[in-house]
C-alpha cells in the first residue's frame, strides 16, 4: 500500500472516532432547561435600581415564555413617561414666578443664552425674532416660532441645563419657563406660571403651522401632462429675470442695473433739493427752531457709544434699526413714552405715554438710573446704570440719533 493511502486511511478513521465520541459525550455536559425558570427579584436595597425597586414584588413565573424579565409596573411606566403634550397631558403640579425664574435662569442658563435670553455667541436665542419668520435668515425663538408652550417646558425639564440634564425641580422649570415668556414680552413681571394656568398662555405663532396637504392639493396639478405649446393666449413681461435675481448677470445687465440705480439716486436727490428749496421759500420761519438746538458734546457722545454696548443686546439705533427684545431708540429724545410703532410696551409705560409724558434728558436719566423704580411693571430686565456720568453720556448719545 502506498504511503499516501495510509495517511488518508488514518485521517478518516480518526475523524470517525472523534465524531462518535462527541455525539456520545456532548449531551452529558448540557444543563437541561426547566419547565419554569426562576425570575430574579427586584433589588429594593440598591439606590441605582430605584425604578425596579419601586415594584417591590416578584413577577409572575409565566410573565415571559422563556422566563426572562417581567411586565412593567405602573410605577415604572409613570417614572419613564415624563413628556408633556400640547394639551397639558403629563404636566406635573407646580408653579414658578417670573422673579424666581430670573434668578434660576441667570444661575443655570445665562452662560449660554444670556441674562435676557438674547443668546451668547452662537448659542440659541430664546427671545426676540418677532416678524422675522419670512426673512432670509429668520430668528426662531420661543416667542417668534414655537407654537406650543409645552415644548419649552418639556425640553427645559428633560434636557437642560447643558451638562446637568434633569436636575431642575418642577417648580424651577415652571419659573424658568415663565421668565422665558417674560423675556418675549408675553407676560408681565408679576406673572406666575402653574399647571392650572398653563394652557391659558397664548403663543404668537400658534396658528403658524399647517397640515402638509401637498399630496392632495399640489400633486394632482404637477402629475398632469405638461403643456408644451400655445399654453396661454397672451404673454405679458412684468420684470426682467436679472432684476428678479434668478439668473446670473453678465457685464451688460449689471451695468444696466447700476445705471438704473444711479438714475434713481439722481432723481431722488433732485426731488430732495426741490423740497428743501420749496420749504425754505414758503416757510422761512421754520429755520428758527433749528438754530435753538443745543450743540452736541461729541466727546460725551463718544463715551455714550461705549456705555450703550450694555444696551445693544436689546436695543438698536442708527440706520436700519428695528425692534428687537426692546424697541429701537431712534428719535427717543422728545418722543412720547411708549410710542414706538410695532412694539408691545408694559401697561404702565403705555399709560404714562397716554398721560402725555415725554422722554427728555431728565426722564431718561431717572429711568436709566432705576428702570423698575421709575416705571413700575416695566418689561426691561436691566437693573440700571450706577454712574451719573454714564447716564449723561448715554442720554447725549441718544440725542445724536434724535436730531
Amino acid at each position: 500500500m502506498s504511503k499516501s493511502l495510509k495517511l488518508y486511511g488514518f485521517t478518516a478513521v480518526s475523524a470517525a472516532a472523534m465524531l462518535t465520541a462527541a455525539y456520545n459525550f456532548a449531551d452529558r455536559n448540557v444543563t437541561p432547561m426547566p419547565d419554569v425558570a426562576k425570575v430574579m427579584p427586584a433589588d429594593a436595597g440598591s439606590p441605582d435600581m430605584m425604578f425596579i425597586a419601586a415594584a417591590r414584588a416578584e413577577a409572575a413565573a409565566d410573565a415571559k415564555r422563556i422566563g426572562l424579565g417581567r411586565e412593567a409596573l405602573p410605577e415604572e411606566i409613570a417614572a419613564w413617561n415624563v413628556d408633556v403634550r400640547p394639551d397639558g397631558t403629563g404636566l406635573p403640579p407646580g408653579s414658578g414666578s417670573v422673579a424666581e425664574g430670573e434668578e434660576a435662569f441667570i444661575a443655570y442658563c445665562a452662560v449660554c443664552h444670556g441674562d435676557f435670553a438674547e443668546g451668547v455667541g452662537n448659542w440659541p436665542k430664546l427671545a426676540g425674532g418677532d416678524g422675522t419668520l419670512a426673512d432670509k435668515d429668520p430668528v426662531k425663538t420661543v416667542g417668534s416660532y414655537w407654537p406650543y408652550l409645552s415644548t419649552a417646558w418639556d425640553y427645559v425639564h428633560r434636557s437642560m441645563p447643558f451638562g446637568a440634564a434633569q436636575t431642575l425641580t418642577v417648580d424651577e422649570t415652571y419659573a424658568i419657563t415663565a421668565y422665558i415668556l417674560y423675556s418675549n414680552f408675553l407676560v408681565d413681571d408679576e406673572f406666575v406660571l402653574s399647571n392650572e394656568n398653563f394652557l391659558e398662555v397664548e403663543m404668537p405663532n400658534a396658528d403658524g403651522f399647517i397640515v402638509d396637504d401637498r399630496a392632495e392639493t399640489e400633486y394632482p396639478l404637477f402629475s398632469e401632462p405638461a403643456c408644451m405649446e400655445n399654453c396661454k393666449e397672451s404673454v405679458e413681461i412684468t420684470m426682467r429675470a436679472a432684476v428678479l435675481d434668478v439668473t446670473p448677470e453678465d457685464d451688460g445687465a449689471a451695468a444696466a442695473e447700476e445705471a438704473m440705480k444711479e438714475t434713481n439716486a439722481d432723481t431722488a436727490a433732485d426731488e430732495k433739493i426741490e423740497q428743501v428749496a420749496s420749504a425754505s421759500t414758503e416757510t422761512p420761519a421754520a429755520e428758527a427752531p433749528a438754530s435753538d438746538q443745543a450743540a452736541l458734546d461729541m466727546a460725551l457722545v463718544e463715551k455714550g457709544e461705549n456705555v450703550f454696548k450694555k444696551c445693544a443686546a436689546c436695543h438698536q439705533v442708527g440706520d436700519g434699526a428695528t425692534n428687537r427684545v426692546g424697541p429701537h431708540l431712534n428719535g427717543i429724545v422728545g418722543q412720547q413714552m411708549g410710542a414706538v410703532d410695532g412694539f408691545r410696551y408694559s401697561k404702565t409705560l403705555e399709560g404714562m405715554g397716554a398721560d402725555g409724558m415725554v422722554w427728555n434728558a431728565e426722564t431718561l436719566a431717572e429711568f436709566l438710573a432705576d428702570p423698575r423704580g421709575y416705571v413700575k411693571g416695566t418689561k426691561m430686565s436691566f437693573n440700571g446704570l450706577r454712574s451719573d456720568d454714564d447716564i449723561a453720556a448715554v442720554v447725549e448719545y441718544l440725542k445724536s440719533y434724535s436730531q
